[in-house]
């Protein structure tokens, strides 16, 4: 079952964001992530959230999701995310 992985981000330091923005955008292209959405400009509707960005992604299933976002790849260049930016995630599952 498809899984869907949502991520608020607060900016805390964009310079190191930008950093694993940049690894993220190609690791995410060697291992066929599917990014369907990722937005610095979200509109808020509803709450007291205010996200600098909010990305979502596709995994066919909770296994590969946490495969890769648990992996050493991933981990490796997670460090200048937390460093760069308070996140907020949650996985979801599909229809």
């Amino acid at each position: 079952m498809t899984v869907y992985v949502i991520a608020q981000l607060e900016f805390t330091d964009e310079a190191r964001y930008r950093t694993y923005q940049a690894a993220a955008t190609k690791l995410f292209m060697e291992k066929g992530i599917r990014v369907l959405a990722a937005d610095e400009a979200p509109v808020l509707l509803e709450g007291d959230t205010s996200p600098d960005k909010v990305v979502v992604m596709a995994f066919d299933d909770e296994a590969s999701a946490r495969e890769f976002l648990e992996g050493p790849d991933y981990q490796a260049i997670s460090e200048d995310r937390r460093a760069g930016a308070r996140t907020a995630s949650v996985m979801i599952k599909g229809f």
